[in-house]
């Protein structure tokens, strides 16, 4: 049935610790649904880089909404709420996608979500919490964060991404493992970059998190990632607002705890833009760059560089990373603008040697 028969929009949410591949295997559904299907995205990212909206607005999203550098789980809340109102306004989706930051309980989200479905008269319904492990790294990031634990143990559904890159021992094992977190919930292979099957993660209707069932202010919050912006050529000026396709913008942009950059930010609407002469970098000079880095303590890198070739968006993720080629790009990107992303009182002096292979600098 169509939400219009339905009369609520159903939210999937996907959460899963940084880097476990969450908008890939949202972005891999879209080509299985039926094509006057509408889906909405509301993405919840660290720092000030748009990058994943630069992806999906080349998929078959109806609109792609972010709500950058904060946690819709803690302060960014109100956020959230005004966000959903305006998607259910401007565009009636048939199904929202809510993608969470790499730290954030899915609980607290879950049960705001529930509040909004009792103020609108069921217009919202929450399908499911859906978490992406990565395979390959949990294991690593599970024992330093609190937060990856949560994310397997309060879940509807588990989704095993990157299992490939593992042996079928350590497979073996990391399942193991994930049952004595939660032996009740479902645990699904994904196959690669075809992700999964829609009908394994949407019409779950999830009996989780129902009003009553928790003190949402009894969930503890977990700070542990720290973010550094590294830039060349421009800096950035802080006055991103989440758009859509249309370039609505939908929220405020707001500083919350969980990134937590090297100075202040400008209190103005209208910083100042250093402009310098835009040149590029070699893919040797970035690979070599990116060598430097431990996965141990930095556990994402998001942005955007200019290669030779052109502007490409980078993901790197646990040591691996992805170029993609695109055309458009932010006015206040220079020939680098990255998001590193990390263990607190690690990423500062990774980023330094980061940005001193990329002759850029730090904020």
């Amino acid at each position: 049935m169509t939400t219009s028969e339905t009369n609520n929009i159903p939210i999937t949410v996907f959460t899963g610790f940084l880097g476990a591949g969450k908008t890939s295997i949202i972005l891999s559904l879209l080509p299985r649904l039926p094509r006057d299907y509408r889906v909405v995205l509301l993405k919840n990212e660290f720092g000030d880089v748009e990058v994943d909206s630069q992806l999906a607005k080349q998929s078959s999203l109806t609109a792609v909404s972010e709500i950058l550098n904060g946690c819709m789980c803690c302060v960014l809340v109100g956020q959230m709420k005004t966000a959903l109102l305006e998607i259910r306004e401007k565009f009636r989706p048939d199904r929202l996608f809510i993608e969470c930051s790499g730290s954030a309980f899915p609980a607290t989200l879950a049960f705001q979500i529930r509040e909004l479905e009792r103020e609108t008269n069921g217009d919202f319904k929450l399908d499911a919490i859906v978490t992406v492990i990565d395979a390959e790294n949990f294991t690593g990031y599970e024992d330093t964060s609190p937060t990856a634990k949560m994310q397997a143990s309060y879940t509807d559904l588990i989704l095993i991404n990157k299992w490939e890159h593992i042996s079928e021992r350590d497979l073996d094992i990391l399942i193991d493992h994930l049952n004595t977190l939660n032996d009740t919930t479902p645990k699904v292979k994904c196959h690669g970059r075809e992700g999964v099957d829609p009908s394994v993660v949407m019409g779950i209707d999830s009996k989780l998190f129902r009003l009553g069932s928790f003190e949402h202010t009894d969930v503890p919050h977990h700070d542990e990632v720290q973010t550094v912006t590294i830039y060349k050529g421009r800096k950035p000026t802080y006055v991103h607002s989440p758009t859509s396709h249309d370039g609505h913008a939908h929220t405020d942009h707001a500083h919350c705890g969980h990134a937590d950059n090297s100075v202040d930010r400008p209190g103005s609407k209208s910083s100042t833009v250093v402009q310098d002469a835009i040149s590029s970098i070699s893919q040797d000079t970035l690979a070599d760059a990116l060598g430097v880095l431990s996965k141990e303590t930095v556990w994402r890198v998001k942005g955007f560089v200019k290669l030779e070739s052109g502007y490409h968006i980078l993901n790197w993720a646990f040591g691996r990373y992805e170029l993609t080629s695109i055309g458009e790009v932010p006015e206040d990107v220079g020939v680098v603008k990255l998001t590193v992303m990390g263990e607190r009182g690690e990423v500062k002096r990774a980023s330094r040697k980061l940005a001193e292979k990329l002759q850029a600098e730090m904020v």
